[in-house]
């Protein structure tokens, strides 16, 4: 029997190899899980430092967002701020006292505001900037946002969303009842024909209520905006067009008869469409108190000058004003009721001014130029009895006022010792002799509002001396009138081509609107290059007499307005630009 033997294999060195190579590879493993797991958690915490990091600029916008609903509550809110902010140096701010804002917090001690909706997390400051409000309208504003360890900080511009917000604004697109007469009863909302119906609440369409339609020449080249109902033919919108109609497609395609006629042109997409309406103030006034030097240096910084009765005002190119206003005696007000004043230098003397040569000054930088009625309270400081005429002033009989002696002459109408350059008054109350009218003109250059209790008169071309540091308001409590003289035989006085305004022009009871613009043939066009804001439309042509329209929007309206220029009754501040910066705040609360 044969028997088989397995083999033994020899035994070597290596017998232990096994083990050690089980081992090894354990321990390679536990530092590759180790590994993971410090990455996993450093990862989690990267995301973690990301995801905050993220969400403090969120946080930051919050802040702003915040901010503008406390401007659209209060547009007085511009005020408040935190004097020790570095961001606020320069500022007139002072911290309100009820209710106290968290976010008005500086320092390692300050407080900080809470983002809605985020278990606290995620916090905002912010700081605020005035400075140029009382100029530009622009207030600046830094906003800093914490999450956690994380702080971002951005700084936003803001500006109050306004008349000059748009090329042409109207309240009515229909004609001053001042001018026309008022219309019929159905035109308006009570039978005392206080208050106009809008084309959407049952307005007679047509002649009936004195309708005007953008024409056929007509071009908007801005953004355009009625509180009524748009009516156009054939005429070409080449930016956003709305209206407070919220009836689509927002705007009528009938002439001023009430015709049909050929389709506008918008050039934008989605355009026309609604949007809200936006009240025009009940007068001028908030811009008289620009002059009242009793007020403390967050209302009024700086006061304007104040002009009294039928003022003059030529502009000239290096920056100066020639000025005469013969019944001024005070060219700033010392409170409400006007019974203190005082006549600064910067304003003219009172000599100056009275003269028939005017006083020559420098334009007011960046303020107002108010132009009021002759007070008829004998306790103002500017009241000049009734029946009582300055030096070398004549009042001729309601229809107008004369300024002269020897060979130099001023006033309205304008009168020659011939007939056929003489003007005719449109109306006997036209040029009155106490009005607080303004008649300007000439080369602008600086930044200024020109204001008048009653109308004001452009009576040659306005032009910027720079089309990009000039900037000039217009803003008539009545009509703004582009002056256009006619004699007694009904022939145009100024036969010369073209006229051209450079400013924000806003007339805020009445209209913009071209005297005898139905008088002669074709004045050639009126260029207007800012904005126009009215609140009854205004005829600046008629067949082919007056001028054609040449309107341009100045975009520098976008982000800066005139000095202290008017704004809606109710109104909100929109952003105009915004950037990110460097950190202004750590996360405990430390400025950086």
């Amino acid at each position: 029997m044969i028997r088989i033997r397995a083999a033994r294999l020899p035994r070597g060195d290596d017998t232990g190899a096994a083990l050690i190579l089980v081992v090894g590879v354990g321990m390679i493993l536990a530092m590759l899980m180790s590994m993971l797991v410090v990455v996993s958690v450093n990862g989690m915490r990267q995301a973690r430092t990301d995801a905050d990091w993220n969400a403090a600029l969120a946080a930051a916008y919050a802040g702003i967002d915040e901010y503008q609903s406390r401007l659209a509550v209060d547009t007085t809110y511009y005020r408040f701020g935190n004097s020790a902010a570095p961001f606020s140096s320069g500022s007139s701010v002072v911290l309100p006292t009820s209710p106290v804002n968290p976010a008005f917090g500086v320092g390692t001690a300050g407080s900080w505001a809470t983002v809605s909706d985020s278990d606290a997390r995620a916090q905002y400051r912010y700081e605020v900037d005035n400075s140029k409000y009382s100029t530009s309208g622009r207030i600046r504003l830094r906003a800093t946002g914490r999450v956690g360890q994380a702080t971002r900080t951005i700084v936003a511009d803001l500006k109050q969303q306004g008349f000059i917000d748009f090329l042409y604004f109207s309240d009515y697109e229909v004609q001053d009842p001042a001018v026309v007469g008022v219309p019929d009863a159905s035109c308006y909302t009570d039978s005392a024909k206080t208050v106009m119906k809008y084309s959407y609440e049952g307005r007679p369409m047509g002649t009936t209520c004195n309708e005007i339609a953008f024409g056929e020449t007509d071009t908007q080249g801005g953004p355009v905006h009625t509180n009524d109902t748009l009516r156009a033919c054939g005429s070409t919108f080449t930016g956003p067009v709305t209206s407070a109609d919220t009836r689509s497609p927002f705007y009528v395609r009938r002439d001023s008869n009430g015709t049909l006629c050929t389709a506008p042109t918008f050039a934008l997409a989605g355009y026309p469409a609604h949007t809200g309406n936006m009240p025009m103030p009940a007068t001028n006034a908030e811009l008289k108190k620009e002059t009242r030097s009793d007020l403390t240096a967050t209302d009024v910084p700086r006061p304007g000058c104040l002009y009294t009765g039928p003022t003059q005002i030529t502009f000239l190119a290096d920056g100066t004003m020639n000025v005469k206003s013969p019944f001024t005696k005070k060219t700033r007000i010392g409170n409400a009721a006007a019974t203190t004043g005082s006549t600064p230098a910067a304003c003219g003397s009172i000599t100056a001014l009275t003269s028939v040569n005017g006083a020559t000054i420098a334009v007011p930088e960046n303020n107002v130029i108010y132009v009021q009625n002759v007070p008829s309270i004998s306790t103002d400081v500017n009241y000049t009895a009734a029946g009582t005429w300055p030096k070398n002033f004549t009042c001729t009989t309601n229809s107008g006022w004369k300024l002269e002696s020897g060979t130099v002459k001023s006033g309205y109408p304008q009168t020659t010792p011939s007939t056929s350059t003489t003007e005719k008054p449109p109306t006997t109350t036209t040029y009155g002799c106490r009005a607080g009218d303004v008649f300007v003109k000439g080369s602008f250059a600086g930044a200024a509002t020109v204001a008048a209790e009653n109308f004001i008169f452009v009576v040659g071309n306005l032009k910027y001396v720079d089309d990009q540091r000039d900037i000039l308001g217009l803003v008539g409590n009545n009509a703004v009138w582009v002056w256009n003289p006619a004699n007694a035989a009904g022939n145009l006085i100024d036969t010369s081509q073209n006229r051209r305004i450079d400013a924000a022009i806003l007339s805020v009871a009445h209209t913009f609107q071209v005297q005898n613009y139905a008088v002669g043939s074709s004045r050639g066009q009126l260029t207007v290059n800012g904005a126009i804001a009215q609140k009854y439309r205004g005829v600046v042509r008629r067949g082919s007499a007056g001028f054609a329209k040449d309107y341009n929007y100045d975009t520098r309206f976008k982000y800066m307005a005139p000095p202290k220029f008017l704004n809606p009754t109710t109104t909100t501040y929109g952003v105009t630009t915004w950037v990110e910066t460097s950190a202004a705040f750590s996360a405990d609360g430390a400025a950086r």
